[in-house]
Order: structure tokens, then C-alpha cells, then sequence
């Protein structure tokens, strides 16, 4: 995983809620086995129509937001199935950081292990977001290590998150990676008790 403490950004704001995990990644697309190249599939139904052809109204396919890697959206991101490949085609496209008043709770873990950071933030500080970004282009300044959103004006907003999962990502560790760090306590514990 990669390691994060900062990241500024351009926001795309998608100004929905109740975004389940088979809009961001529908299900015909969870056949490949690596964590890679679900990008392109990211919002697919909103993104495509039916032949395939990019839909011209839907902001993420406007010129404007093509760097965008702050998605900012509304209550309940994430929410339906438990499917971790919504994360994954997140990154994959580009977006590290995720504001929304709300996330569902295995989303929200989710994103934490895969390396997206997910801010959750007031309705008021989301909508005025929401706004801005979309009349005008807005980039957002996330500090991870002092857990603060810097915008343009300098407005400096604070966000918690679990001071673990902080760690975790400013280290780039993710599961396997923690595990590894008591590799020799786990080769002391095999020795003692006869595993090979």
C-alpha cells in the first residue's frame, strides 16, 4: 500500500446520495483476480451508456475533472454489498482521498485497508463544498498528519480519524505488511512449538 500523509488535490463533486457498491463497480466486472484495472469501470452505468460510449453529461467524463483525486459526495457513500473492489476501482482511477457527510461502515474500513483516505465531514462543510466545486474548479489541501482540510481561502477544517488506521496509512501498511513487522515473533513462536 501506498504510503500517504498529504494530498492535494482537484475535487469531483458527485452530488448524490446513497452511493452503493455496485454503482461505484458494478458486478459484472469483479471477474479479474488482482486489485488492478478497475478504474475504467468505476461508475460505469452513469459514466457509459449501453453501447459503451462515454456520456457526455456525467461530470466525471467532463475535461475539467479528468486529474480530479478527491471525490466529495453525499450521506451513506458506500453502502450495499460489502465488495472490496469498490475501493480498489477508486484508487485505480485515481482518487486517494473520499468526503462525505456519511460512509457505510464496511466501506469505510475498506477504503481505510486499501489506501483511501474517507473524511467524513459536516453536511454543511460538504455542501459548501459541493458548491464550489461544482461552479468552479476547487483544490483541496488534506493534511493527514494534523487531520485538517485546507482550501483556497486558507480555512483550515479538522477531520478525526482512528488513530490506528492513521498510522497505518502515513506508513503505508496494510494488513500483510503489520503482520510482517512481528515476523520474528512469529518464527520465535514456530521454533517453540515445533511448526515448520
Amino acid at each position: 500500500m501506498e504510503a500517504i500523509q498529504e494530498h492535494k488535490g482537484l475535487v469531483y463533486p458527485l452530488n448524490r446520495t446513497n452511493i452503493d457498491t455496485d454503482q461505484i463497480i458494478p458486478k459484472q466486472f469483479l471477474k479479474r483476480i488482482e486489485r488492478t484495472g478497475f478504474g475504467q469501470f468505476l461508475f460505469y452505468h452513469w459514466r457509459f451508456d449501453d453501447d459503451g460510449n462515454k456520456r457526455a453529461e456525467f461530470g466525471l467524463n467532463k475535461p475539467a475533472y479528468q486529474t480530479a483525486s478527491i471525490l466529495i459526495a453525499g450521506e451513506n457513500f458506500g453502502c450495499g454489498s460489502s465488495r472490496e473492489h469498490a475501493p480498489w476501482a477508486l484508487l485505480d482511477y485515481g482518487f486517494r482521498v473520499i468526503i462525505a457527510s456519511s460512509f457505510a461502515d464496511i466501506f469505510y474500513n475498506n477504503a481505510l485497508k486499501n489506501g483511501i483516505i474517507p473524511v467524513q465531514m459536516n453536511e454543511t462543510q460538504v455542501n459548501q463544498w459541493m458548491e464550489q466545486a461544482e461552479n468552479s474548479t476547487l483544490v483541496l489541501d488534506v493534511d493527514l498528519e494534523a487531520q485538517v482540510i485546507i482550501d483556497a481561502d486558507q480555512n483550515e477544517v479538522h477531520f478525526d480519524i482512528p488513530a490506528f488506521h492513521k498510522e497505518k496509512l502515513m506508513n503505508g501498511l496494510d494488513e500483510i505488511a503489520l503482520t510482517l513487522k512481528l515476523e520474528d515473533k512469529i518464527e520465535a513462536y514456530e521454533i517453540a512449538h515445533g511448526s515448520s
